[in-house]
């Protein structure tokens, strides 16, 4: 047995400092237990199992019951695949930003396409695509310039996230995402569409600069689980938007407030605020459960 890479229970519940019952309880009813096997042996953990136990410990204590977490953890694809190497990731920035300041589209389009295939939409988001938009955007603020740069980017991040497989047709679509009135930065919308997607569930964008009155129309229209309204810009985050969705009749079971602009204590009750694409993915499909 392969000692440096294989734990017992016991030393699995020291590191995550809990009881080993409490490790059993996971394994036994979500399913969360140790992979590895050889006869004559007790079942041990790896460190890929000890990874995904601290995930999901990460997200109980952020609230998340545990049956939920679990059923999130093992959704997502195993570790090894999610995320390239810090040194695969920071080549994968530098590729895109050579290409982007060049307007080469054809190449930026391939190495946005590269880093969500080989990383997945969430780490290529996060590593890669968010890093690259946002030093562009700075490099606009401090001299005005790049508007192209931006444009060019934004056009082949979009492409490739609306291509992201979809869930079949026929699928019952319950979650709606929109941009507040507006807003004009739906790209990250369209990540948390396409990550979605990667992971079976399927959503409505309705897009950049969506009325409050048209937002409503939606929500009583298609009834949805859960409603994230995106907000990059102070101005752009009106409160009575949020309160609108609340006063719904059949309001959602989960309305989220996603981006910076939002400024959370005037913001009513019964919102949440994701800080992350993981943790809206996590949100959102916690109501459809």
């Amino acid at each position: 047995m392969n000692t440096a890479a294989a734990y017992s229970a016991g030393a699995v519940a020291r590191r995550l400092g809990v009881a080993v019952t409490t490790l059993r309880t996971w394994h036994q009813r979500y399913g969360m237990g140790p992979s590895l096997h050889e006869p004559g042996h007790h079942r041990r953990y790896t460190e890929q199992d000890i990874q995904r136990l601290e995930v999901m410990q990460r997200l109980i204590v952020e609230g998340v019951t545990p049956g939920e977490a679990a059923r999130w953890v093992r959704a997502r694809r195993p570790f090894s695949e999610n995320a390239g190497s810090v040194e695969d990731t920071g080549a994968a920035v530098r590729g895109l930003s050579r290409a982007a300041l060049r307007l080469d589209a054809p190449a930026v389009r391939q190495r946005v396409a590269d880093a969500v295939r080989e990383l997945g939409v969430v780490a290529a988001w996060d590593g890669v695509l968010r890093p690259v938009l946002s030093s562009i955007g700075d490099r606009y603020s401090a001299t005005g310039a790049f508007v192209e740069v931006e444009h060019l980017v934004s056009g082949c991040v979009s492409a490739v996230l609306g291509a992201v497989q979809r869930p079949p047709a026929g699928t019952p679509v319950r979650i709606l995402l929109a941009c507040a009135d507006e807003e004009q930065h739906s790209l990250p919308i369209e990540a948390l569409a396409a990550a979605l997607a990667a992971d079976g569930v399927p959503s409505r964008s309705l897009g950049a600069r969506v009325p409050p009155g048209a937002l409503q129309a939606a929500v009583r229209r298609t009834g949805p689980a859960a409603v994230l309204l995106w907000s990059h810009l102070r101005e752009t985050a009106s409160p009575e938007q949020l309160a609108a969705i609340l006063a719904e009749r059949a309001r959602p079971l989960v309305l989220a407030a996603g981006g910076p602009g939002w400024h959370r204590p005037s913001v009513p009750s019964g919102v949440v605020f994701p800080d992350s694409l993981t943790e809206a993915l996590m949100v959102l499909t916690s109501a459809l459960t």
